[in-house]
């Protein structure tokens, strides 16, 4: 069983900021395993089970980004899941934009989410990053970056950008994070 999460914050100011992209692409996946994430009050999260050749929970918390831990150490204690079958999608402020990185365990690299989910579960998990840096990231906080849109170029390269993640998350769950080639 594998808990695949995708880090982002709630609400509809926030729905298309580049804080947001693991939300994105966990739409993206369930699009692509047809089926639909719904809202689980007592997770705090929108929540879909689906088993396939292996069982499969894809979510994002309902949490803010830097409170996001809560959620997801709730629903790995109610679905019994080990740290090392923990999968996290998050946006990467040190990667170039459309970048993907995979690593096992590992710091937060600065990110608080990250930080927040290290402090509830420890550092075991699988990270899945994907960058979000650009040109003009420099100029501002970067509180301040992760909650801008993203600029009319990305904008016409992120469903690439998803796609590309989906597809390098199916290829671990046969080959493994730690084998998964990134294209």
């Amino acid at each position: 069983m594998k808990l695949i999460i995708g880090l982002g914050n709630p609400g509809q100011e926030y729905q298309e900021t580049r804080h947001n992209l693991g939300f994105m692409v966990i739409d993206e996946l369930a699009k692509k395993l047809k089926v639909a994430v719904k809202f689980d009050k007592k997770l705090k999260a929108d929540v879909v089970m689906l088993v396939k050749d292996e069982t499969l929970i894809l979510a994002k918390p309902q949490t803010y980004m830097n409170l996001c831990g809560d959620s997801i150490a709730k629903i790995a204690h109610f679905y019994k899941i080990d740290t090392g079958d923990i999968w996290v999608i998050s946006d990467d402020l040190d990667l170039d934009f459309g970048t993907i990185r995979v690593r096992v365990g590992g710091s937060s690299g600065g990110h608080n989410g990250l930080k927040d989910l290290i402090a509830k579960l420890g550092e075991g998990f699988t990270r899945f990053r994907l960058g979000i840096k650009n040109d003009s990231s420099e100029e501002l906080p970067a509180e301040a970056f992760v909650l801008q849109k993203f600029s009319a170029s990305e904008q016409a390269k992120l469903g690439d950008v998803t796609k590309r993640a989906v597809e390098v998350i199916i290829d671990s769950l046969s080959s493994g994070p730690e084998q998964t080639s990134i294209k």
